[in-house]
């Protein structure tokens, strides 16, 4: 391992790092300061503190919900208009030394090379490694130096250059030699989410009930682990729903669902119909959606003592809490916060042991990066 280099330039000498980043928290300042990922602005200065490690970045993943809602505003007559997403990425991350969307408050992840290592970091990694972090970008000081010249703003994930600083507690995970770096970065953005299905779903196996599982969002990445997942861990009936003729036609003949219903995740009625026709209510209902209003159709489409897992940064939490409450509706309400011991390993276990999954992702980069070449929206 490499020694680490002075402190940054920023913060007095004499001051002692904090594991989860505090002392690159730059505003709020004093009284006020606040964690990494709810601070306005942090300092991403290369200077490593002791416990810290220093990643050259290689690729952005976007946070699908912050990636919308970034392309949703710069779409000018159906196309988006890939400069001005690009130039707001930059904006964003110069301004705040992360990149956290303003609106969505998400951020995504990166994949990068290790180039320095400082001697109390506790992570384990040597100068060199291939890695992933596996913590928010909303939190993760960032800065980029090549103006992401190679991203014409298209997709979600973004060639980039710069670096990136890992605290002692952040999570970074060794890139696996058996799979293209990209797909693994599209695998370990939502590797959260399986896990957590699995635990959920094991749960119930636990207490005898073979649980139905309800999966909004079964055709995209945390949806089709979430559904592999939920299979593994002894689920009873599948249900992906798709918003999409198209996305009906790419999960249907996986067989990773039972049923795929084709509905509008925001409609209560309309949603609660397709479950209810495909064999619902759920006792188990994932939402892996990309977009807001999908909380009171969730709970809908659950039944009575069952279990909601939130796993999409578009959820508006308090929608979900008081729209439970005005449905009187008794379900657990789980936050999917992206984290669970051991859950990379889950999900590229999933995407090796599952061809469907992999298939899946595959013909989502493949996709992606013709988008890229053609210089249309995805």
């Amino acid at each position: 391992m490499s020694t680490a280099a002075s402190p940054s330039r920023h913060t007095p000498r004499d001051t002692m790092s904090s594991p989860v980043g505090l002392h690159r928290v730059l505003e709020p300042v004093g009284d006020a300061v606040t964690l990494p990922q709810a601070a306005r602005r942090l300092d991403p200065d290369p200077a490593l503190w002791p416990d810290e490690v220093r990643v050259a970045v290689e690729t952005l993943n976007l946070d699908a919900a912050s990636y919308r809602q970034l392309a949703d505003k710069h779409t000018v007559d159906g196309a988006v208009d890939g400069e001005a997403v690009r130039s707001e990425v930059l904006a964003i991350v110069a301004e705040r030394g992360k990149m956290q969307n303003p609106v969505t408050g998400s951020g995504g992840m990166l994949i990068g090379v290790v180039e320095e290592v400082g001697p109390e970091s506790p992570l384990g990694l040597v100068v060199g490694d291939h890695v992933a972090t596996l913590v928010s970008l909303s939190l993760t000081p960032l800065a980029i130096t090549d103006g992401l010249s190679h991203w014409d703003g298209l997709s979600e994930q973004v060639p980039a250059r710069g670096h990136a600083i890992l605290f002692g507690r952040s999570i970074a995970a060794r890139l696996p030699d058996d799979l293209d770096p990209r797909l693994a970065l599209m695998v370990m953005d939502v590797c959260g989410a399986p896990a957590l299905v699995e635990r959920v779903v094991k749960e119930y196996a636990a207490r005898g009930v073979t649980p139905t599982v309800l999966v909004l969002g079964g055709a995209g990445k945390s949806g089709s682990l979430s559904l592999a997942a939920a299979r593994r861990a002894g689920a009873g009936r599948l249900i992906g729903v798709v918003p999409t003729e198209r996305e009906r036609e790419l999960l249907e003949p996986t067989g990773l669902a039972d049923v795929v219903a084709l509905a509008d995740a925001r409609s209560p009625l309309g949603l609660s119909r397709a479950v209810e026709a495909a064999g619902g209510p759920a006792d188990v209902t994932v939402v892996c959606v990309d977009v807001p209003g999908c909380e009171q159709p969730a709970i809908l489409s659950t039944a009575q003592g069952g279990t909601i897992i939130f796993f999409s940064m578009a959820t508006n939490f308090a929608a979900a809490a008081l729209g439970a409450e005005g449905l009187a509706a008794d379900v657990r309400m789980l936050v999917g916060n992206g984290y669970v011991p051991g859950h990379a390993e889950t999900a590229l276990g999933l995407v090796r042991d599952v061809p469907a999954v992999r298939s899946l992702f595959e013909a989502r980069l493949a996709h992606e990066a013709g988008t890229e070449t053609e210089g249309s929206p995805a």
